[in-house]
């Protein structure tokens, strides 16, 4: 046996997606960082282990512009272009390459953390180290380090360190949440294990294991949705496990689950019931996915009325927008719905308070961890919304590494360096703005080839029944001065529209009418309808038009994306089965669906002159959607040109780097395994060809330049400082798109 000792900055606890981008975040930034993982593989719950689909704000294409930038953003888009088909093997691969590209991490897998050396008083406690055993090493690391990251999912680590947790449900009064119960107890979520299936092309008989439940003298049948092609995430429902410990009884859950699932399978092969003869099990997870255990007590605690209200936290650091989604305590046995939800009306805030220890002064947290009542904890759990609470976590622990402070004290003395820092990063934070003093962009005179003015989707791909209200969500900026629709009309009839505000910026629902407008349309065919609908509002924002169902009428859809236009229609069917999924249908955003639409407007025309792609947006301090696209547009591309946008200032100055983001179309839900398919590899908005340029010496020079991108953001760090008094970004081709857009420059000496 090898006794060791291992120093660095920090110590991260815990390889799922919080872990992850923890360490990446804080190694990003300089630190040096021990990863320590008590699998053979990172990704936790995602991983090929256990093979949970990585959810987050997304909600599935519920909530709008909301999928995650930052790491967790980085690696959706590495994922979607290398393993489409949801290969969880090739998603380890994704998970792993993003941890070795950094060289300030050192990672310790099959590494099990168990013992904690920690002192102080009850209210002021200090981790001096961490002691793990590395499995099939007989290896014991004692790590050491200034700060600590408890990403290991059950607490573990704080736990020993004696860090204020709680486990199980608050009380009604104590958080005043209506959808707490009336009286605290230890009640959590429960446990799931998956499983896949395939068609072996011949006759498969099974016969099941002693063990084996008989379902069908269960109440699973009744209220749980069994189908024979299903596999996977279609069975997030196998769970049990609430009424008991977790953790402690983790080995009688795996038993009660395998039991669950050898029966279902054995429900679908040989009740009769169902076309599976030449169906087999593929793979049954082996290890537990749990969803819930300790949660520690930082300086604030999330809980529902905060997440409801989307209230805007002034240290806020991370978004979430899935629902608040909980399940019955008896789980897959139980004759409720095998889930409830509270949807918001757009995305959520989560504080930097609720990220670090009350009691444990070194002691930060991720994952489903966080200092959040079990309400709230319904929607933070969810992996990629863990991703991104990892990388606040990880940047928070870099900066009070660097400072020689504690995370309470870079709250209460550095939160806008904390927060900048983070938007430099690309991180997923919604309404904040650069401010980097740094950053020359900001104060740089901005100008393009081209831009696009006219705001249009004109090329119809298929008719529209108007047999509902739909939407078209649009920007206005400044204004909106008229519209124009492509109509068809089986007689004379009225169409009528409202145009709403959104409320928010980060809100894509119609919260306050502001004026209306109708106009008869005669009978006939793809004829383009004026709507004399005007609205100037203080502020550029988003306007939600709604169009009022109308039988006698349709609207063309146009198979042409337009960045900044989303297309919902009201009232949609179910996705699911509402015996196994409670969605509450009055709630805007699960009334106003942008799923039988995505990238495929409503046929219009903007009558009035849009500035919402002026060159401007490039550099106006935001990265992504909010009340409004924020980025340039070109128009159409030419063949025989590059399209470019240009940042000049007064004087020259010695540029070292320059960082740019692209549109990667954070509207388009992706995912890591087999929930859903996305057809194409490459985001289209992507730009794939493209140099920066300096002008020096009286000529353009070229500083950098990329083939074949298809990444989001990219950091050009020059070998040499360039003396120059404007740059350029040149683009030559997209990855589909007709034009060249860009989100975000950033300079620095």
């Amino acid at each position: 046996m090898r006794q060791e000792v291992v120093s660095s900055d920090i110590t991260v606890v815990g390889g799922g997606l919080a872990g992850v981008c923890a360490a990446v975040a804080a190694a990003r930034l300089g630190r040096t960082v021990s990863l320590v993982q008590n699998r053979p593989v990172l990704g936790g719950n995602s991983s090929s282990e256990v093979r949970v689909w990585v959810c987050g704000a997304t909600a599935h294409g519920t909530h709008r512009y909301a999928r995650e930038t930052g790491i967790m953003g980085e690696m959706f888009i590495e994922n979607q272009y290398r393993n489409m088909e949801g290969n969880p093997y090739f998603w380890d691969l994704v998970v792993m390459e993003t941890v070795r590209a950094e060289t300030n991490i050192r990672l310790f897998l099959n590494t099990d953390v168990h013992e904690v050396e920690a002192d102080g008083d009850e209210d002021h406690r200090t981790i001096r180290s961490v002691t793990g055993w590395m499995m099939g090493s007989e290896r014991r690391i004692r790590f050491e380090s200034a700060v600590y990251l408890d990403c290991s999912g059950d607490g573990l680590v704080g736990f020993l360190a004696g860090a204020k947790h709680r486990v199980g449900r608050e009380a009604r009064d104590e958080y005043n949440e209506d959808w707490a119960p009336a009286f605290a107890d230890d009640i959590t979520l429960g446990s799931t294990l998956l499983f896949y299936t395939k068609d072996a092309g011949q006759p498969v008989t099974y016969i099941p294991p002693s063990f084996a439940k008989d379902i069908a003298q269960t109440t699973i049948p009744l209220k749980r949705v069994i189908r024979s092609g299903d596999n996977g995430c279609a069975y997030w429902w196998i769970e049990w496990g609430g009424e008991f410990d977790t953790v402690h009884d983790n080995e009688r859950i795996r038993d009660e689950l395998w039991a669950a699932i050898y029966g279902i399978w054995d429900y679908i092969k040989n009740s009769g019931k169902f076309d599976a003869e030449t169906m087999t099990l593929e793979w049954v997870g082996s290890l537990p996915g749990k969803r819930e255990y300790r949660r520690f007590i930082g300086d604030y605690v999330l809980n529902q009325n905060d997440i409801v209200a989307q209230r805007e936290f002034e240290d806020r650091i991370a978004f979430g927008g899935w629902s608040i989604d909980l399940h019955p305590p008896q789980g897959m046995y139980s004759t409720e719905s095998g889930s409830k939800h509270l949807h918001m009306d757009g995305i959520y805030h989560i504080p930097f308070r609720s990220l670090y220890s009350a009691n444990v002064g070194n002691l930060l947290m991720a994952g489903r961890d966080i200092s959040a009542s079990h309400v709230a904890f319904g929607t933070t759990r969810v992996m990629a919304t863990c991703a991104v609470i990892g990388e606040a976590a990880g940047t928070g622990a870099a900066l009070s590494v660097e400072k020689g402070i504690t995370p309470r004290e870079l709250h209460n003395g550095h939160l806008h360096a904390l927060q900048q820092t983070m938007l430099r990063q690309d991180a997923s934070i919604i309404g904040l703005r650069n401010e980097d003093p740094a950053d020359l962009a900001l104060r740089a005179n901005v100008k393009a080839s081209s831009t696009m003015t006219r705001l249009a989707a004109d090329t119809p791909a298929e008719a529209y029944p108007l047999a509902s209200d739909v939407g078209l969500l649009l920007p206005a900026d400044p204004d909106v001065d008229g519209i124009e629709l492509l109509v068809d009309a089986a007689e004379a009839a009225t169409l009528t529209v409202e145009l709403w505000n959104t409320g928010r910026g980060e809100n894509y629902v119609p919260h306050t009418l502001q004026t209306a407008a109708s106009t008869q349309v005669g009978k006939g065919a793809k004829q383009w309808v004026k709507l004399d609908v005007r609205w100037k509002p203080a502020a550029p924002q988003n306007a939600f038009l709604v169009i009022k169902g109308n039988e006698r009428l349709s609207l063309y859809v146009s198979a042409q994306p337009q960045t900044g236009v989303l297309s919902f229609v009201k009232g949609p069917t179910p996705i699911v089965s509402a015996d196994l999924e409670d969605h509450q249908p009055s709630q805007p955003v699960i009334q106003w669906s942008m799923r039988p639409f995505v990238r495929k407007p409503f046929c219009f025309r903007l009558l009035s002159r849009t500035d919402a792609f002026s060159p401007e947006k490039a550099v106006d301090g935001y990265h992504r959607p909010y009340a409004g696209p924020h980025q340039w547009s070109s128009v159409a591309m030419r063949p025989d040109a590059p399209e470019w946008l240009e940042l000049n200032w007064a004087k020259q100055a010695n540029v070292r780097s320059v960082h740019v983001t692209f549109n990667d179309d954070v509207n388009e839900d992706l995912i890591n395994l087999h929930h859903h398919r996305t057809p194409f590899p490459i985001m289209p908005e992507l730009v794939r060809n493209y140099a920066v340029e300096g002008y020096a010496n009286g000529e353009w020079i070229t500083m950098a330049e990329e083939q074949n991108n298809h990444k989001r953001k990219r950091v050009h760090t020059l070998d040499a400082a360039v003396a120059t008094d404007r740059i350029r970004i040149s683009v030559y081709a997209t990855n589909g798109s007709p034009c060249a857009e860009i989100v975000e420059v950033r300079v620095y000496e």
